[in-house]
């Protein structure tokens, strides 16, 4: 099972004061940034990334980036486990929730 690119999305309260304190430690936005008038950034520092989301979520988020988000949600949900928010569609962009026994939410987020 390919996961791809590991990223935390972190639940912020101001995107700017995150953004700054963010860019202090190294990270810069990345090319397919966001906004902070759309309220949400990728950062990256060397191979670490992390997404700022004022807003849009509950909690902080374990991210997967894989190449087959719906082949993955299969062979999870092969495994007996619940599936929070499925895929759609039969190809393209999507993504899929679940939970891991600690209530930790992990997103498996497909770009293309």
């Amino acid at each position: 099972m390919e996961l791809g690119q590991f990223s935390v999305s972190l639940t912020v309260k101001d995107i700017a004061k995150s953004k700054e304190f963010y860019e202090s430690l190294g990270f810069q936005c990345h090319p397919e940034c966001g906004g902070i008038e759309e309220k949400w950034l990728i950062m990256q520092k060397d191979t670490v990334v992390i997404g700022l989301f004022q807003d849009m979520f509950e909690q902080n988020i374990l991210t997967f980036n894989p190449k087959d988000a719906r082949a993955i949600e299969a062979e999870i949900k092969a495994k007996g486990y619940t599936i929070d928010s499925p895929t759609s569609g039969e190809s393209g962009p999507t993504h899929f929730m679940l939970k891991d026994p600690d209530g930790n939410l992990i997103m498996f987020d497909q770009h293309f």
